[in-house]
């Protein structure tokens, strides 16, 4: 009866996210359209004596996994604090340390995930620092907005994604090659063959958007291995992969209207 409740609770809470390579949708650092603006301020930190105790107990019962403790802030429930651990994952626990919570914590007046939000503000990308001469860019309109994406060009989520874009006006999209080879074994020699072609963009759009595939392009340097390993560095696990020039990511597909609102709220 509980596990009902909850799984009917969540829904109202998170966007329902698809990708690649993913189990489930997942809106680990998102963000939303409903998130991209709330504050997400680093919490108080927590009282130094409980911090250094919680930091000394987590490390040592944790000792073989190398757990390292980040940081320790309070949280609105009074009792429970905020623990962020290597690879900026976020934990809850009581003063002691006698008792961990794993997941979201939301506040139900709101309908937001507190957790998510944090996450979000932990796992900032420097949209600036992004390679963007290795991604295939596709400028509409005016090109005004600004999105990089990673891809899979055998990805059915990213194809769903494209067909968004191709709704949209004033937007300059940097499409970066993540083929996930365990699920998709031609993918990479697609992207590759992509990026040869004489119009790596018409070529894109035409696959992606008509299905229409291009001709087989005599091979050239490209960078697809690059940004597989690029996409693995910064974390991620399935496409698309959406990185906003705020520093936020999404991983999923989300439909129009809300994508189009998802990116002119984290432009800055």
């Amino acid at each position: 009866m509980k596990l009902k409740l909850i799984n009917t609770l969540l829904p109202l809470v998170l966007l329902p996210l698809v990708a690649c390579g993913q189990t489930t949708a997942t809106n680990k650092g998102t963000a939303s359209a409903t998130t991209a603006t709330a504050s997400a301020a680093a919490p108080k930190a927590a009282d130094k004596g409980v911090a250094e105790s919680l930091k000394t107990k987590l490390e040592k019962v944790y000792e073989a996994q190398d757990l390292k403790v980040t940081g320790v802030g309070e949280t609105p429930i009074q009792g429970v604090y905020e623990v962020v651990v290597s690879g900026n994952q976020i934990i809850y626990t009581d003063a002691k340390g006698d008792y961990m919570l794993v997941g979201n914590l939301i506040d139900v007046n709101t309908r937001e995930s507190l957790t998510d939000e944090r996450a979000a503000e932990l796992n900032k990308i420097d949209f600036n620092s992004l390679p963007l001469d290795k991604a295939i860019k596709e400028v509409r309109g005016n090109g005004k907005l600004k999105i990089a994406v990673f891809s899979d060009p055998d990805c059915p989520f990213c194809k769903r994604l494209e067909h968004e874009f191709a709704k949209m006006t004033d937007i300059t999209i940097y499409n970066f090659m993540m083929p996930i080879t365990s699920l998709h074994p031609d993918a990479q020699r697609k992207a590759e063959n992509i990026w040869c072609q004489p119009n790596a963009s018409k070529a894109w759009t035409e696959w992606m958007r008509e299905g229409k595939a291009p001709a087989a392009a005599k091979a050239c340097d490209n960078p697809v291995a690059e940004t597989m390993s690029l996409g693995e560095q910064l974390g991620f696990t399935g496409t698309p992969t959406l990185v906003f020039p705020n520093g936020r990511t999404q991983s999923g597909y989300s439909p129009m209207p809300q994508l189009k609102e998802i990116i002119e709220k984290n432009q800055k």
